[in-house]
């Protein structure tokens, strides 16, 4: 199992030291280019780190009994995002699709009959990330579902450092002072989802559940976050997770 399953996280300096250390025993080629690509340094300032915003949709929340439906992947930094270089991957999951997620991602059974599984294109999935900090909203989605998915078709375990937008907004709107204050008086917790939590910063609302969308979605919020409440200047590492 994981070390950050086991719950024994590391500080933020631990990340290069560990994907310098999987480059040089993952059994991959593939895993072993991606982890040899590194990450920057944890004092890296985050507006001069490359980023890569993912997303994916699932047939369902339990990565034990569901897969993946779909990924998608936007390169950005702070000053620019590079919509030229997004990706985008409908894929046959392991598991069956339920209907419940269905009405969410709208990704059917006609649409993933013919689709790849995720070991035809893994490799072009690390090429989008590797070198890049990933950022998701709600990072544990996207970190336990690729682990999940990579083991059962390698048996090795892909991990990587991650900006968790969601986190970002739960310790400004959910474990901040006012926040307390808020939950003792029993006003209603402010909502940290994707689009409720973009509206805040004056971002406009996008179709949710889709990967692509939610992704170009994700860096927006990030760039907004860093400009409203920290700093071109702040340490990569005093973000990731």
């Amino acid at each position: 199992m994981a070390w950050w399953r086991r719950g024994h996280l590391a500080d933020s300096g631990t990340w290069p030291a560990y994907m310098g250390d999987r480059a040089a025993r993952a059994l991959s080629p593939r895993l072993a280019r991606f982890y040899a690509a590194g990450v920057p340094a944890p004092e890296t300032p985050i507006g001069e780190t490359p980023l890569v915003a993912l997303d994916m949709e699932t047939t369902g929340l339990d990565e034990a009994r569901h897969a993946i439906v779909s990924i998608g992947v936007v390169p950005f930094t702070l000053r620019r995002i590079q919509v030229s270089g997004r990706r985008y991957w409908v894929l046959h999951p392991s598991r069956a699709l339920e209907e419940r997620s269905v009405t969410f991602h709208h990704i059917t059974h006609a649409d993933i009959e013919n689709a790849p599984d995720l070991s035809a294109v893994l490799g072009e999935v690390l090429d989008g990330l590797a070198g890049r900090v990933a950022v998701a909203h709600y990072c544990r989605i996207e970190r336990t579902f690729l682990d999940a998915a990579v083991w059962e078709r390698l048996g090795e375990h892909l991990l990587f450092p991650m900006i968790d937008t969601m986190a970002l907004e739960a310790q400004r709107y959910r474990t901040s002072l006012p926040s307390r204050v808020r939950r003792w008086l029993g006003r209603p917790p402010v909502s940290i989802r994707l689009n409720d939590s973009r509206a805040r910063y004056g971002l406009p609302p996008y179709h949710a559940h889709h990967a692509l969308v939610d992704a170009l979605a994700t860096a927006e919020l990030l760039q907004a976050q860093i400009a409203a409440h920290h700093s071109p200047e702040t340490p990569v590492g005093e973000l990731w997770c």
